[in-house]
């Protein structure tokens, strides 16, 4: 690729220039002088400085008094340290019961539905009027109903992201390419309208409850509250709820799956178009319980990856997505020499069983071919016979049914099940029987495994229902349990009805947490039984800002991605195998939207969540982080404070839960906490510890509301306003806020809102300013500017941390802060630099001159104040290059590497080939005349446009795809309060003095300006995309980490009908068997 050529390229020759100018700079500053800019003059502009903006920063937060309040409650307040294994055991006890509860209503929709089948005879004549999800409340031109339409009341509901719902009656969605009054699906339907009633007392039972659906063996979805759906943009539904990982993981054991492609020449054209789209759906029905590897044949075995001959990987989003690249590399040519494939698949399956890697239950072997010429009873007896573990499915590719008996003979012969595929329409239908046929030892055995998703998020489900939730849809778990045929009649053919499942917002799980004993940096953690993340605050959000980031792999990160600090994956490893226990390391932990580093060291403590497959954990950070404190108040006192206007409580805590009840949902968290302590509601459940904690810090903090009233009524305070909000936030969650302006008049309207995820007490963290504040030195503040559009880079942020005690083992009780005006405060700045301590009051320096250059940079290298007003915000190293790469190797700045295996880097879709391939005149009729046939011969636009069109409309455009890389993060070192230096910039020497800003984050840099260093290399903070070579890939892709295999397995039973195994699609029309000789004839020119 050479985008990633050209930017590695670039890399080692800043490297290489870079090192250069370190030489020179040595040797400059062993014989430079530093005559140009005093030292002593730029400390007393920093005193200057410092002095004031402390003194605005101090009187507007109210630091001092809220400091005093609290050290006067210092004898009655009671410090603890916090027990990480008890918070962790409370969490998961906590977990075990909201997933119980789930699972015991999954439970009632399974017993209903299995009872409502058996009451049900099947009637191939039935005819049924339903409410079909897409077509209720259409009506047609004279204004009547559609049909399977009807008026269906809709009304909005917070509870379910705002979308109208009706709580009384579910809808039912059937798949664009199925006939929705087909007689399989009417009678369904019909049957599991009894499921209704389970759906509303199911709800009321758990108003907490989200999605509840039934997912049929049919094709057709019944889901609760009914809602709208709406088609995309081409007048399809993509939504096939058979596809779904939940309906499949609940449907199937864990299995190891062999597929194998015939690639000989009768291959070519449509039938490997057609090859290519069938495995492609193979794939997209296994999980991360399954292995699989993909085999092209002809006269050779071709693994369609290379490097994992002999082996199977876990059918993950990476692997998967990995192999689909390679499948449109295979072209037909040459003899298809089945026999050896299957010996090859057989060897593979037996060979990676013994090593007890893979899912060690079901095993299959998928063959995609468009013939085969005996039924190879030898390999079968070889391999396979008689106990038949490992199951046949195979797929016939094209019309002709010559070799129809000998495939069908195969699937029955080794208990698996034929199916011919004609047209890419016919793909999705016949792939999904493969299903029902591995289900069957489990529905015979009756047992209703529960089984619970990894991470995710349904696009096509929300696009389809048009949610408003402005934040995108969001991440979730899925509960779901199989549904049963219990007719004894068909007892042994083991007849899965469908999968009936409930969705979990991760941000449900959350809101357990119990973020007050957690600490500043704290946080829980949850991971799956292959190591997946459930929730953690570094897992990447789809949405950020309210555009898309589109990152397929988001179900797919690993705990050792985001904790890489871990190198021996002891903390992944332990949790994977449901260990419970503790483990401490060092830590980096990034902020502020990535750009801030906080070092810490960080204890985790972890268990199992009982019932279901996931572990969880606790992190806690040393200091501060491990000490909560405990003080008390009356009641009245309390709730009197709390209801001041001022007062917010954080969003996404849970105080009290109001979701128990229907009643509840309207409550804010302070009526629920005012009717809790009352006694007006004595079915509402609340943390009466955490309550007693918030009263507390409301009666602390309530002085400070009277004390910014009286400033901001003081006409001499603040009379330009360039101070505009002083605010608080408590370990509790509480926060005050006042505005010394009209809220029309703020520079930067975001900040505190809940838009500003960073700025606010969310489910999963503190506050940006209170995090940073918490950091500095007792006593100081830190400064800086909201990173994001240009309208926030006009105001500044000062906050600082509020301890109850004087030593370490304080906890940070409380964070005060104000935002001022950019300008207002670059004003103070240009203002002390303007000062001398020359008697006459004549300066010979100022930052006036235009000899020198004069900088106010933070901690981390960003510019707060510069005379280029365009480069407020930038790192000072884009801007300076010379002078950071001086302060780098003088110590006074530490660059330290950091890794993001979340990233998305830009690649370009399509080669040179690609997009040249239809330059030729004859080159375009072929594909339109190509793409017309494809289009008779199925019948169906939706899969004609899906399939084809939608690949071709990629070529020529980028694309942003999954990637690691690595980027740097910069500290300063804070034992270094001041330095000077001097850089040979090609021969002329460049001074400059950087000296910190008393009681701040701050520092003030002043850089001789007579010299032109422009030809230095800057130093960019752009992450770099790490490029690993073949060999490093392949064995990234062979290595299997830990994982916990699920205790449930029904690879066969006894009593299976494996005659059940398959049959011949019917013959093709006429006009199909005119137009493909012409297909055949364009496709192999």
């Amino acid at each position: 690729m050479l985008w990633h050529s050209r930017i590695l390229f670039s890399h080692v020759c800043c490297a290489s220039f870079l090192l250069f100018w370190i030489m020179l700079g040595t040797v400059v500053d062993v014989m430079g002088s530093q005559q140009g800019i005093p030292l002593s003059v730029v400390k007393l502009w920093a005193s200057a400085f410092g002095g004031e903006i402390k003194s605005i920063s101090a009187k507007y937060s109210g630091s001092q008094l809220l400091q005093k309040k609290y050290k006067e409650f210092e004898k009655s307040v009671r410090v603890e340290e916090i027990d990480g294994m008890k918070v962790v055991k409370t969490l998961a006890k906590k977990m075990e019961e909201m997933f119980r509860m789930k699972k015991v209503a999954m439970l009632r929709l399974v017993e209903a539905a299995e009872e409502a089948h058996l009451q049900h005879e099947e009637n191939p004549e039935l005819q049924y009027e339903y409410f079909n999800a897409v077509l209720i409340n259409e009506v047609d031109e004279e204004g009547n109903n559609v049909e399977l339409g009807g008026e269906f009341v809709l009304e909005p509901n917070d509870h379910f992201n705002n979308l109208s719902v009706n709580l009384s009656l579910s809808v039912v969605q059937v798949p664009t390419n199925m006939y929705n009054k087909d007689p399989a699906i009417v009678n369904g339907v019909y049957w599991s309208e009894a499921l209704n009633k389970v759906f509303v007392d199911n709800f009321e039972k758990d108003p907490s409850l989200i999605w509840q659906y039934f997912g049929s063996a049919k094709g057709f979805f019944r889901q609760y509250p009914g809602v709208k759906w709406h088609p995309d943009e081409h007048g399809v539904i993509a939504f096939d709820c058979r596809n779904r990982k939940w309906y499949i993981q609940a449907a199937t054991s864990p299995k190891d799956v062999v597929i194998l492609v015939d690639v000989s020449g009768s291959m070519k054209g449509l039938r490997l178009t057609i090859a290519r789209q069938t495995v492609s759906s193979i794939l997209d029905t296994l999980g991360d319980d399954d292995f699989f590897n993909i085999i092209a044949y002809n006269q050779e075995m071709h693994y369609v990856e290379p490097c994992l001959n002999g082996t199977l990987v876990r059918a993950d989003r990476n692997n998967k997505a990995h192999f689909r690249e390679h499948l449109d590399k295979l072209f037909a040519k040459g003899i298809g020499l089945l026999g050896d494939a299957l010996t090859e698949a057989f060897t593979i399956l037996n060979d990676f069983n013994q090593t007890g890697h893979g899912s060690v239950c079901s095993q299959a072997i998928m063959l995609v071919t468009d013939g085969a010429t005996q039924m190879y009873d030898d390999v079968f007896a070889k391999f396979n016979w008689p106990d038949r573990k490992v199951r046949i499915f195979p797929y016939l590719i094209g019309r002709e049914s010559a070799f129809a008996d000998n495939m069908k003979w195969m699937a029955c012969a080794n208990k698996g099940y034929f199916s011919q595929i004609s047209t890419l329409a016919d793909v999705q239908e016949n792939v999904m029987r493969y299903l029902h046929v591995m289900s069957r030892p489990k529905v015979i055995d009756h047992e209703h495994d529960t089984v619970w998703t990894e991470a995710y998020v349904d696009s096509t489900l929300s696009q389809a229902h048009k949610s408003r939730n402005k934040k995108g849809p969001s991440l979730m778990t899925t509960v779901a349990m199989p549904v049963f045929s219990t007719k004894n009649e068909t007892k042994n053919q083991g007849i899965l009805l469908g999968v009936v499942g409930t969705d979990i917002p991760l941000q449900e799980l959350m809101k357990i947490i119990p973020k007050h004993m957690l600490g500043i940096h704290g946080y829980a953690f949850a991971i799956t039984n292959n190591g997946f993340i459930l929730t953690h605050p570094d897992l990447r959000p789809l949405y950020q800002e309210g555009q898309k980031r589109r990152k397929p792999n988001y179900s797919s990160v690993d705990l050792s991605e985001v904790e890489w600090e871990d190198k021996d994956d002891f903390l992944r490893n332990a949790m994977v195998n449901r260990k419970t226990g503790t483990f401490s390391m060092e830590v980096k932990k990034t902020v502020d939207k990535g750009k801030r580093l906080l070092k810490m060291h960080n204890d985790y403590f972890y268990t199992e969540v009982k019932g279901t497959p996931f572990s969880v954990g606790v992190a806690l950070s040393r200091g501060h982080g491990k000490f909560f404190f405990r003080g008390n108040v009356s009641v009245e006192a309390g709730l009197l404070d709390l209801e001041q206007p001022d007062v917010a409580l954080a969003d996404e805590w849970t105080y009290c839960n109001t979701d128990e009840h229907h009643e509840h949902r309207s409550l804010s968290q302070i009526q629920a906490i005012k009717l809790y302590l009352t006694g007006r509601k004595t079915n509402i459940k609340c943390d009466r510890e955490l309550i007693q904690e918030v009263l507390f810090d409301a009666v602390v903090t309530a002085p400070l509301e009277a004390y910014w009233t009286g400033l901001a009524l003081n006409k001499s305070e603040n009379s330009d306003k360039g101070v505009e909000i002083a605010y608080l936030g408590t370990r509790t969650g509480l926060s005050r806020t006042n505005l010394f302006v009209v809220p029309e008049h703020l520079s930067n309207q975001d900040f505190l809102m809940a838009e500003d995820k960073e700025g606010v007490f969310n489910a999963d963290h503190f506050p940006l300013w209170y995090k940073r504040a918490a950091e500095q030195v007792p006593g100081t503040f830190v400064y800086s500017i909201p990173f994001g559009g240009n309208k926030n880079k006009s105001v500044v942020l000062a906050s600082t941390a509020i301890q109850l005690l004087d030593d370490r083992k304080s906890p940070i009780v409380a964070s005060v802060g104000i935002q001022m005006k950019l300008d207002f405060f670059q004003r103070k700045f240009w203002t002390a630099s303007r000062q001398c301590a020359a008697l006459d009051g004549k300066c010979t320096i100022s930052c006036d001159n235009e000899d020198i250059k004069c900088y106010l940079i933070d901690n981390n290298g960003f510019i707060l104040v510069t005379e280029d007003y365009s480069q407020t915000g930038l790192f000072f190293g884009e801007v300076e290059g010379a002078v950071m790469n001086k302060l780098l190797l003088m110590g006074s700045f530490k660059r330290i590497t950091l890794y993001d295996y979340q990233a998305l880097c830009r690649e370009y879709a399509g080669s040179s080939d690609s997009s040249c391939s239809l330059s030729h005149p004859f080159s375009i009729v072929k594909w339109l005349l190509t793409e017309l046939v494809i289009f008779l011969l199925e019948f169906n636009l939706y899969s004609w446009w899906h399939v084809d069109l939608s690949v071709k409309g990629q070529y020529g455009k980028t694309m942003m795809v999954p990637c690691d890389t690595e980027y740097p993060a910069f500290v300063s070192e804070r034992t270094i309060k001041e330095t000077t230096g001097n850089i040979d910039c090609e021969g002329c020497a460049r001074s400059f003095v950087i000296q910190q800003i008393p009681s701040s984050n701050l520092f003030m840099v002043v850089v001789d300006n007579k010299c032109d260093c422009s030809s230095a290399p800057l130093v960019s903070m752009d992450p770099i995309e790490i490029m690993y070579n073949e060999s490093l890939k392949c064995d990234r892709l062979k290595f299997q980490k830990d994982r916990k295999r699920p205790e449930s397995c029904h690879p066969f039973h006894p009593e299976e009908n494996a005659m059940e195994c398959g049959r011949a699609a019917g013959l093709s029309a006429p006009l199909t068997a005119a137009l493909l000789p012409l297909l055949a004839t364009l496709i192999s020119r």
